[in-house]
């Protein structure tokens, strides 16, 4: 599976499908709260895993396509809080009428009050997270405004100078650059890459380098 940054709301209120309105309540209420939650509110305060996104993708499904009442799904995520660390993007969900049952893997049981007399619908979690990724792949597509330009976030790389919309570092193309490498080398290590990245890359190390004057 391919390796995803973290998400912040509005990447994981798009990808889920869900209003940032709706996201931010989940995680204020205690209902749905992200992998990385910073209580001194600062900015990026709230980092949304993949899982995370794919939880929120399969509440979402379960609230839009089958209806299911969000003070129903409420009393179900208590339950699964004390018991799993990922229910909802782990576990197998069932539907019948505006009720939501899952499949309690240790004891080989469907929970939350399963009628016999009911149809169960799955909800397939499996193609939930396959959706999720290819929209997350989209999402990581860069825009003309990331190429050539170089960055540094909290939460990539360690803070580290990397190529706008990548996880590359400057560094490590100026290693490739020291070492002998040309532009169409390099890229050839780094598809995702374009010239002008290599370009801005070399640049902003060979800045670095200099000696200081004074």
């Amino acid at each position: 599976m391919t390796e995803f940054l973290g998400f912040t709301l509005e990447q994981a209120a798009s990808l889920s499908g869900l209003t940032v309105r709706q996201v931010r309540y989940w995680d204020e209420t205690g209902f749905f709260r992200p992998s990385y939650r910073d209580e001194r509110e600062r900015p990026f305060g709230r980092v949304y895993s993949f899982q995370d996104v794919v939880g929120l993708r399969t509440l979402a499904v379960l609230r839009r396509t089958h209806h299911i009442p969000l003070q129903s799904l409420r009393k179900v995520g208590t339950w699964l809080d004390e018991h799993y660390d990922a229910p909802w993007s782990e576990l197998r969900v069932f539907v019948a009428g505006r009720d939501v049952y899952f499949h309690d893997p240790d004891l080989d049981v469907h929970r939350a009050g399963l009628r016999p007399n009911q149809t169960v619908i799955p909800v397939d979690l499996a193609e939930v997270a396959r959706s999720t990724q290819a929209d997350a792949e989209r999402l990581r597509q860069r825009t003309p405004e990331e190429i050539g330009r170089v960055e540094q976030h909290r939460y990539v790389s360690h803070n580290a100078p990397v190529l706008a919309g990548t996880r590359v570092r400057t560094e490590a193309i100026w290693n490739f650059h020291e070492a002998g490498y040309h532009v169409d080398a390099i890229l050839a290590e780094y598809p995702r890459l374009t010239p002008d990245d290599v370009v801005a890359a070399i640049d902003f190390e060979r800045r670095r380098h200099l000696p200081r004057v004074g």
